[in-house]
């Protein structure tokens, strides 16, 4: 006999935004997904009903447009991280940098206790299901330079730029050294 459940329920938006649209998902527990348009909230979560509804995402809307407009550093509102003990670990890390402060793919490894895993660790930031709150783009490589974002280099170094982080669009590096002493 077949075990009837409900499906878990994702509530989801669309959001225009300074870096392109944004797909959100939000469950029961907080926010699962905040993507860039391109990618798919239906086919990376295949287990749980998908419903539209501004209603059930209105406050992480709202707070990611205060923080767009420059209003707002901390977002208050619940996260429901998903992935493997190492990404999870990863995406903790990436949720103690500051505002307006950067690291390198190497320091994370050693927060993480990987020292020597910052490839790992890109891997894991590659993977982090809700970008701009789970801040990847404050990552860089450890020559200062930006690296990849799933959303392109303009849209990193707007966000670096909006959190006050100085790029330097010439060579597409920031000040590392004194960034990464922050």
């Amino acid at each position: 006999m077949r075990e009837n459940r409900a499906m878990p329920t994702l509530y989801c938006t669309r959001m225009s935004s300074p870096v392109g649209t944004l797909v959100l998902a939000v469950a029961e527990r907080g926010l699962v997904r905040l993507e860039f348009e391109r990618s798919s909230v239906a086919s990376s979560i295949a287990r749980e009903q998908i419903v539209e509804s501004a209603e059930r995402t209105q406050p992480f809307v709202r707070e990611l447009e205060e923080y767009f407009a420059g209003m707002r550093r901390e977002f208050t509102f619940p996260l429901d991280l998903r992935g493997t003990d190492f990404q999870l670990k990863c995406w903790n890390a990436l949720l103690t940098i500051p505002y307006g402060a950067v690291r390198s793919y190497a320091q994370i490894a050693q927060q993480v206790g990987c020292a020597k895993g910052f490839r790992a660790v890109g891997m894991a930031n590659h993977d982090n299901p809700i970008a701009i709150v789970v801040p990847c783009h404050r990552v860089l490589a450890s020559d200062g330079t930006l690296g990849g974002y799933a959303a392109g280099l303009d849209a990193k170094r707007w966000l670096l730029e909006l959190e006050g982080v100085r790029v330097d669009f010439a060579s597409l590096r920031l000040p590392f050294a004194a960034a990464a002493s922050e």
